[in-house]
This record gives structure tokens, sequence and C-alpha cells, in this order.
């Protein structure tokens, strides 16, 4: 492995289904309300994917919204929890063959539910810096609408479809992760034989703020920061009320966390990508910001990413 090699982020992209379903929507067939979604989550609406839709579809529609040539491109790695396939080929050699490119030799899907967009970073930089290849499209991408038990309103207005993508190679920029995994808590948010998710949402909430103080207090002092250093934080889009409170324990604003909860619900593993990408289009990002992406899942996963913004 080459001494001191780093990655840089050198294009985002993503994507949202066409239709969008509104809480007022969803409340003419779940017992909830358009108030008591807003005041619990901070969702307003969601997007849902249509019948031709899979995920490597929504992944070539936030490829192509990145408006880059990835023709040279010699890896993808897909985080999602909604293949095309439930068993194999992976949605990545899908995504490779739809979109013909012929320089891909590594290609495969990560598994660890709303985390899967940080693992998968960190498995890209450890292929370039192993010199396994150059340039990586790592991508999130979902259709949790077909994975939700509409009787279950505790769940079923949370989920919604999309995808997100960055484009990864060598850079000199600080580019660093730490993950984990909690050894207890993998019956805490799973989807069941009924191809259902089913979730405890006291214990993820609780686990899901405790993980975001921890990791984002660590990779500030990994890389001799103070928090007040950190421009942005894009965490994975749960809900809102996790967001407030990991801010009020780390006493930062909470504008620092970066969120589009309220339009794009959440996404799993392609929530971070998708948050990324309205961030640089809202903000448009400066060269050397601090960034921190955080995420939190099934597993119970966890994990976040440390780097500087270099265009």
């Amino acid at each position: 492995m080459k001494e001191n090699k780093s990655i840089k982020i050198s294009a985002l992209g993503s994507y949202l289904p066409e239709t969008i379903v509104t809480n007022d929507q969803l409340s003419k067939t779940v017992d909830t309300s358009d108030e008591w979604i807003v005041s619990h989550t901070g969702i307003e609406q969601r997007r849902y994917a249509s019948d031709n839709e899979n995920a490597s579809d929504l992944a070539i529609k936030a490829i192509n919204n990145m408006k880059k040539d990835v023709s040279d491109v010699d890896a993808i790695i897909v985080a999602t929890a909604t293949p095309d396939y439930r068993g194999f080929p992976s949605t990545a050699c899908i995504i490779s063959e739809k979109m013909k490119l012929k320089n891909v030799n590594i290609a495969f899907d990560i598994t660890a539910g709303c985390t899967g967009f940080i693992y998968a970073l960190e498995n890209a930089r450890a292929l370039i810096c192993a010199n396994s290849a150059k340039k990586i499209l790592v991508i999130g991408t979902e259709i949790l609408s077909r994975v939700v038990d509409f009787s279950d309103r505790n769940t079923c207005i949370l989920f919604a479809d999309g995808a997100g993508c960055v484009l990864v190679e060598e850079g000199n920029s600080v580019f660093n992760s730490i993950l984990g995994v909690e050894k207890a808590g993998a019956d805490k948010l799973y989807i069941d034989n009924n191809s259902h998710i089913k979730m405890e949402g006291r214990a993820v909430y609780n686990f899901a703020v405790k993980r975001i103080v921890e990791i984002i207090k660590n990779l500030v002092e990994k890389n001799n920061l103070e928090l007040e250093e950190i421009d942005y934080i894009v965490s994975h889009q749960a809900n809102i009320r996790i967001l407030q409170a990991a801010a009020r324990r780390l006493k930062i604003d909470e504008k620092v966390f970066f969120s589009n909860v309220d339009k794009v619900a959440n996404t799993s593993a392609a929530s971070i990508p998708i948050a990324l990408d309205f961030l640089n289009k809202d903000k448009n990002i400066k060269e050397g910001a601090n960034i921190i992406l955080v995420g939190f899942g099934a597993g119970l996963t966890y994990g976040g990413t440390f780097f500087k913004w270099t265009k």
C-alpha cells in the first residue's frame, strides 16, 4: 500500500423518483396525520419509485445526474438493502452492464443498513490505497416503499426511495473513517421473512443519538480539530429529532447538521449521498471545508467519515 495515499470525492449525483407522497395522502390509508408525522419525525413528504424502476435504475439516473464522464470507472460499490435481485447478481454488476462500463473490474454490493454508504466509502478508499482500483463509483440506492408494512403506522411513514452517488479517485484530501457495530441489536431493525421492515423505534433512537455524538467526537479528535472547526455534518436522514438531540448533546448549533429529511424521508443507504448532493447544490461547498458524514442503522451498524472538500 502506498504510504500516505488518500482519496477525494470528485463528483456528486442524486435522483429522487417522480411520485411524491405527502403526509396527508398517507393519512387517507394509514391511521396518522400530517401534524403527528411532522412533530415526531420532521418528514413532510417522501418519494416512491414506479413499478418499472429497480434499485439499479435509480442508481443509473443518479450517476447520469453527476454530469461526469464515468467511462473510465474501474470499480462499482453499491450500498443497498433492496437490490434488484434478492440473492445475486449484485446490483453493482447490473449497473455496470446496463451502462456498458467496459473498464469495470470490481463490482459488489454492501448490506450494512443505513450505514451502508459509509462502509462503501471506506471499501473504496482501501481499494484505491491498495492500487486495486483508480476510479470508483460509490452508490447508495434504495426502494424501501416495497418493504414497508402499510399497516404499521410507526414505520411506513418513515421510509422512501432514492439514490445518491459519488465518484471517488486518488487525491490529496484528508479522508478517514471510523466503522463500528453493536455486539447486540440485530433484532432491533430488520426486514422480516414477509419482506417488511420491523423496528423498535425507541431502541434505535437511543442508539442513534449515542453513536452520532460518539462518532463525531472521535473523528474531531482523530483529525486534531475542535468541534467549532467542522463546517458541515451530513448525517443519515432518519428523523430530525435524532439530529436535534445529537446537536444538543454536542452543544453545537443544529444548523451544522444539514437536513433534507422533510422532503426526502428515510432512504437508508441512499440518504447520505443524496443529502451531500443537496448540500453542495444549496451551499456550493467551499474548497477546504471540513465535513463529517455519519451513519447508523440495521445491524446495529454505525460509522463516520471525515474529509476536506476539494473541487
